[in-house]
């Protein structure tokens, strides 16, 4: 009797620190548990989000392109899209190149020369593309027709210029389009680049508008949804397996 009053509430006491151990680490489980799955979730709304905007964009640029105007000869800054026909004459020295192009499976670059018209309003014209080869140190090689030339194409204002890692112009070379590598002919140019599709000079015509359709930025898009709705029912299914197996070792 003598030993059993001697039992105080103290002595349970690394019992309990042991549960309420036990109890944290649980608890910091499911807040890591938790955070994993609605990160992957938030993730996959956001990318999803993205995507149905993409789809929106290009389904706009269809509809532009479809009731884009003919202008011929312009001497205001035409609506992007357009189709444009000009008359002038190719600057062929200050011809560049717009590098690391892909058409069907061939490396080369597309064609950038400014034309000039007699209203002494320069153009950029993206003729098209040439193969080059894998050694850079060998220059592309293209002719340009002297003289009054006639060319049509697809006028674009909205240049896209890509997410560039150190130079945009190395030599004659161009990583994005900038108009500010031909800054020297004057500032009587509108911002833009015409795609050439037919007419003097015109080469292998390999842009588009749309590289790809509203269509499979829609898809992409139900997908990242199925994705957000499959982290939401592993996040739960694993929850409901940990709070078991808690309930079973308490």
């Amino acid at each position: 009797m003598k030993d059993s009053k001697c039992l105080s509430p103290m002595a349970l006491s690394p019992v309990s620190r042991t549960n309420k151990t036990g109890w944290v680490k649980l608890h910091f489980k499911w807040i890591v548990w938790w955070s994993f799955w609605t990160t992957l979730m938030l993730l996959g709304l956001a990318l999803a989000q993205w995507q149905w905007a993409r789809a929106a964009e290009k389904t706009q640029i269809e509809q532009a392109l479809l009731s884009a105007p003919v202008i011929v000869q312009p001497q205001t800054a035409p609506p992007s899209w357009s189709k444009v026909s000009l008359t002038g004459e190719f600057l062929a020295a200050e011809t560049l190149w717009l590098d690391n192009r892909i058409y069907q499976g061939q490396l080369g670059v597309a064609v950038l020369t400014p034309l000039m018209t007699d209203q002494n309003q320069w153009w950029l014209v993206q003729r098209g593309f040439i193969p080059t080869s894998v050694d850079r140190r060998i220059d592309p090689v293209v002719e340009t027709p002297s003289g009054k030339v006639t060319l049509a194409g697809r006028w674009q204002t909205d240049l896209g210029r890509q997410l560039v890692l150190g130079v945009n112009r190395e030599g004659a070379r161009l990583q994005s389009i900038d108009l500010m590598a031909w800054q020297h002919l004057g500032d009587r140019v509108f911002e833009g680049v015409i795609h050439q599709t037919e007419g003097d000079g015109v080469l292998q015509p390999w842009w588009t508008p749309n590289q790809m359709p509203p269509e499979r930025h829609q898809a992409y898009a139900v997908q990242w949804l199925m994705l957000s709705g499959l982290c939401v029912f592993v996040a739960v299914l694993g929850f409901r397996v940990m709070s078991k197996e808690a309930r079973r070792e308490s």
